[in-house]
């Protein structure tokens, strides 16, 4: 018997959120740190790129765990079946199918990659 899909503890769900919010005010930071304090510029800059592989890793994680239990379980296609009503059945079907076809783990994979380039090519030059 397979194991149902599950969610991560609020614990684990909170950690990540706050990891993003992180990086994203450390890379809004950089401006003014750069005028004030350029000696802290290459720290903040790797706390928003590390931040953002971890956080966007964590996002493409959860972004194809779901795509497979949609199509693993084929959901869409019972959900259509049930004795919902048409318009219940309709909404979860479109629920369904707009995460199913979303390409957000692509733009997640992207940034994640990207901000791995990032640390690579600093580190190299």
């Amino acid at each position: 018997m397979k194991q149902l899909p599950h969610t991560l503890p609020s614990l684990i769900i909170n950690l990540f959120f706050i990891i993003g919010l992180l990086s994203a005010l450390s890379f809004r930071a950089l401006l003014v740190i750069k005028e004030l304090f350029p000696e802290f510029f290459r720290p903040v800059w790797y706390l928003g790129i590390i931040g953002y592989i971890v956080f966007f890793s964590y996002r493409y994680f959860i972004s194809v765990k779901r795509k497979k239990a949609i199509s693993h379980n084929k959901l869409i296609s019972k959900v259509k079946q049930n004795k919902l009503s048409i318009d219940d059945r309709r909404v979860i079907a479109y629920l369904l199918a707009s995460i199913e076809k979303s390409k957000e783990n692509l733009n997640y994979l992207f940034i994640f990659a990207t901000s791995a380039l990032a640390i690579l090519l600093d580190i190299m030059l």
